[in-house]
């Protein structure tokens, strides 16, 4: 199984992204490919274009949300809210794509930055829950404990916490 992280440009200076924290924790099964408007990733596209693949992003589902066993790649928007509505209604060849939807429940623990939207989750979080709802629950975990060191504890004021 493969994650692609299709990343807003300004993501890839934050220290706050998570979305490097799941390349590092996951290695070659994970990348971080920057979002072109006017250049769409030639090789994400013959991905998509061969099948197996599916895109995490919330609305309206495509049936059979919870059967994931054909899909072999899975394509994360990594931006803030606002850039990844931008990135989804700009991008084609992101709308054929099969779409899941997680419905977790939870709220979202990340806390490093402001205005966050309620019921969304960080790159890392719709990772993991990736990871359970395919099966890898050790890479989830693994994944969910550097998540939880890289962010800080609730609480401490913007800044206070070195590198955040």
């Amino acid at each position: 199984m493969k994650i692609t992280l299709l990343t807003h440009f300004k993501e890839f200076e934050k220290r706050s992204n998570t979305g490097r924290l799941v390349v590092d924790v996951l290695g070659n099964a994970a990348e971080q490919v920057c979002w072109d408007r006017m250049n769409p990733p030639p090789r994400l596209i013959e991905e998509i274009e061969a099948g197996g693949v599916a895109l995490v992003y919330p609305g309206a589902v495509d049936g059979n949300d919870g059967d994931v066993s054909d899909i072999t790649q899975f394509i994360i928007i990594d931006g803030t809210w606002h850039e990844a509505r931008k990135i989804h209604q700009r991008s084609p060849y992101l709308q054929k794509i099969r779409r899941i939807c997680l419905n977790t429940g939870e709220t979202s623990r990340y806390n490093l930055r402001k205005n966050q939207k309620e019921s969304g989750l960080c790159t890392a979080e719709c990772v993991i829950e990736v990871l359970r709802l395919a099966g890898n629950s050790a890479e989830a975990d693994r994944l969910e404990e550097q998540f939880l060191a890289f962010i800080r504890p609730p609480g401490i004021m913007r800044g206070a916490v070195q590198g955040h």
